[in-house]
C-alpha cells in the first residue's frame, strides 16, 4: 500500500515548474506606465549629469524627493553628488531645483530649496562635498 502524501504528484510537478519559471514574478502582471500627472513618487528619476569641471570632476543630481508648495502643487527636489572616478561624494543637506553653476574648478553654487521655493545660495567645495552658504 501506497503512503498517503499531502501533495499528489501531478500538483508537485506543476509547483516545480512555477517555482522553476520564477515562481511570483511569472504570475504578476505587467508594470502599467504611469498616466500622465501622476505622482513621481512611484517611480525614482534616475541620475543625471549637471556639469563637468575642466578638470574633469562631475557635478550629478541623485536622490529626489516630492515636496508640495503652500497651494499644494507638487514639485521634486534634488540632493547633488560629486564624482570623480570612482569616488562618490554626496552633498549633504542641500536639496535643490538649481542646475548648479561652476565658480571656478574647485567651487560650484546652487541655491538650496525648501517646499518647491528657492532659499539661500551655497558654495559646494567640489574636493569635501561642503556647502557653505554665501553671505549678502
Amino acid at each position: 500500500m501506497q503512503p498517503s502524501l499531502p501533495i499528489r504528484l501531478p500538483e508537485l510537478v506543476i509547483t516545480g515548474l512555477v517555482a522553476a519559471c520564477g515562481g511570483e514574478r511569472a504570475t504578476r502582471p505587467p508594470a502599467v506606465p504611469a498616466a500622465p500627472g501622476a505622482s513621481s513618487a512611484a517611480a525614482e528619476p534616475t541620475d543625471s549629469l549637471l556639469l563637468r569641471t575642466p578638470s574633469g570632476t562631475e557635478l550629478w543630481f541623485a536622490l529626489a524627493r516630492e515636496e508640495r508648495d503652500s497651494a499644494g502643487t507638487p514639485c521634486l527636489e534634488r540632493t547633488l553628488e560629486i564624482r570623480s572616478g570612482a569616488r562618490r561624494l554626496p552633498v549633504p543637506l542641500l536639496y535643490t531645483r538649481d542646475v548648479p553653476r561652476l565658480v571656478n574648478d574647485s567651487t560650484v553654487s546652487a541655491r538650496i530649496w525648501n517646499r518647491c521655493a528657492p532659499g539661500d545660495e551655497y558654495r559646494i567645495n567640489l574636493g569635501t562635498g561642503q556647502p557653505v552658504r554665501v553671505r549678502r
